[in-house]
């Protein structure tokens, strides 16, 4: 991968990361968003989600774990529109 692309996927990978911190820092503000997905335990999923999205980051962040973090990233959009589709 071009020195570029790799920086651009860390900085990306740091961004999701801090979002995903920014779930258990400032939940609420992540609520509104969550509670037409979630509509029961709406708060767990808010610090579930913003779990998941620091792993994520983290994981796309480092070179060596990029490729998985991929797979995981494809993975929780799958389950975020699962839970959509489901909660309707």
């Amino acid at each position: 991968m071009p020195k570029e692309n790799s920086r651009a996927a860390t900085v990306t990978g740091l961004a999701l990361a801090g979002a995903g911190l920014s779930h258990f820092v400032v939940p609420q503000l992540f609520e509104g968003i969550t509670k037409p997905i979630f509509p029961t335990n709406t708060r767990q999923y808010v610090y579930i989600d913003g779990a998941i999205e620091t792993a994520v980051g983290l994981g796309l962040a480092a070179q060596k774990t990029r490729k998985l973090a991929l797979v995981g990233l494809a993975g929780y959009g799958l389950y975020l529109v699962g839970s959509a589709v489901r909660n309707r």
